[in-house]
């Protein structure tokens, strides 16, 4: 039970699958059909969990092979030293993925809390949005990291609950837009075929 809570929690927050965050964006992508930008969206969770994470997975268990004296019973600390035991590059580019990551994700998570607060509120409440968003990142930079990883664990189910389920009540519609989305593009492919 343990290992399946830690897994889809972190899998939750590693690509947001399920949470209805990432339509936040997409709905603000200038599109032809909205199926066709929901088929592109649904590729991020692919190069999250697929790419990035195996990558991160096979350098640690490749390194702990090689150097079993790397202790593995913190997950950070693990990471470190075994992208460390990478000549050269190891370290530089652990440090790069977790900059570039950590700031994408806290500009991402502004965007997502301003168009839900400007949905809700209007314009006006938007600044005040951002003083409290930057407040909290300050705040949870120094609390504990058990802490963090609750309340993120917390807020990420909090999130995913009702857009499952909001998923199982209009799945006949997108299983109905998704057939008719694709067959006409089957049918575009066949009369550029001919043509």
């Amino acid at each position: 039970m343990m290992a399946a809570r830690y897994g889809i929690a972190r899998g939750l927050f590693s690509n947001e699958s399920g949470m209805g965050s990432a339509p936040i964006v997409a709905a603000a992508a200038q599109t032809r059909n909205p199926v066709r930008q929901a088929l592109v969206s649904s590729s991020g969770t692919f190069w999250d969990t697929v790419v990035i994470c195996a990558i991160t997975g096979l350098v640690i268990v490749s390194s702990v092979l090689a150097y079993p004296d790397i202790d593995f019973n913190n997950g950070a600390t693990l990471t470190k030293a075994a992208f460390s035991k990478i000549p050269i590059v190891g370290t530089p580019l652990l440090t790069f993925g977790l900059l570039t990551f950590a700031f994408s994700t806290i500009l991402g998570w502004c965007y997502y809390g301003e168009r839900a607060v400007e949905y809700l509120s209007g314009r006006r409440w938007v600044i005040t949005y951002r003083v409290l968003y930057i407040a909290a990142i300050f705040v949870g930079s120094v609390i504990e990291l058990d802490l963090v990883w609750n309340l993120a664990d917390c807020m990420n189910a909090l999130m995913a609950i009702p857009n499952l389920l909001s998923l199982l009540l209009l799945s006949g519609i997108l299983v109905h837009e998704t057939r008719k989305y694709l067959w006409r593009s089957r049918l575009d492919r066949e009369m550029n075929e001919t043509i």
